[in-house]
């Protein structure tokens, strides 16, 4: 069965913000990438808004409600601005501050698991699902869970990161056994972080993932070979 393809079109925007211009655009960006087979577009709204930003949240949200998925932080000001726009589906990540990407899954720290759950909580009293970005640890898992989480999207930044394939193995069977517990705890499993044209097929071979949600590489080929072929290419091997 095909899996699920979530396209971060999040450099696009970056692209746009190097000149401070109108274009390109996110918006066109989503329409393409949805026309060619894109389940999902994904964008992440930092609380600097380095490339994506409310304004960009609020036309993807008017145009394709239902198919935006938002990663941002836990914050309350980030809470307020979910419920204004209403995605179909917001994914929780961890932010520190200079980091260039998001450096691995959420830290459930007494203070930060009821900031979190309370997120949650309030975002799906409106209908939106919610998605807690996560390592894939037996730990963070049931965290996750307690949490009363939809999903949990595994961080496959060390397995893409791995330097040889001895390591690279070993951190697949770590990702595969998260899937299987996530599973039985009820949660849908999404994944993703760092993957691309090379190394996404062992990752999208795992029993129980149903998404993978995909940007860097997808946009950097984009430069290259055009953003419909790009996402073709993705959903080809999905």
């Amino acid at each position: 069965m095909a899996l699920k393809l979530g396209v971060n079109i999040d450099h696009v925007a970056t692209l746009r913000q190097a000149r401070r211009a109108s274009y390109p655009d996110p918006l066109v960006a989503a329409e393409l990438c949805l026309c060619v087979g894109a389940d999902y577009i994904v964008i992440h709204v930092r609380g600097d808004e380095r490339h994506m930003n409310e304004k960009d949240l609020a036309r993807l949200c008017k145009a394709y409600r239902k198919q935006i998925h938002l990663e941002c932080n836990s914050s309350l000001e980030m809470q307020k601005m979910v419920l204004k726009h209403k995605p179909g589906s917001v994914c929780i990540v961890p932010e520190l501050p200079g980091e260039i990407t998001t450096t691995g899954g959420l830290k459930f720290t007494p203070k930060n698991f009821d900031r979190i759950r309370q997120m949650t909580q309030a975002l799906q009293d409106k209908g939106i699902l919610v998605s807690l970005f996560v390592d894939p640890t037996a730990d963070s898992i049931r965290a996750a869970a307690k949490c009363g989480a939809d999903i949990v999207e595994l961080c496959t930044r060390d397995y893409s990161e791995a330097k040889n394939k001895k390591e690279q193995a070993k951190l697949l069977s770590e990702l595969a056994l998260a899937s299987l517990l996530a599973k039985e705890l009820g949660l849908e499993v999404h994944a993703g972080h760092g993957l691309d044209y090379e190394n996404v097929l062992p990752v999208a071979d795992l029993c129980g993932i149903s998404c993978m949600n995909i940007g860097f590489s997808i946009i950097s080929r984009a430069v290259l070979a055009g953003l419909p072929n790009a996402v073709c290419a993705m959903k080809e091997l999905l």
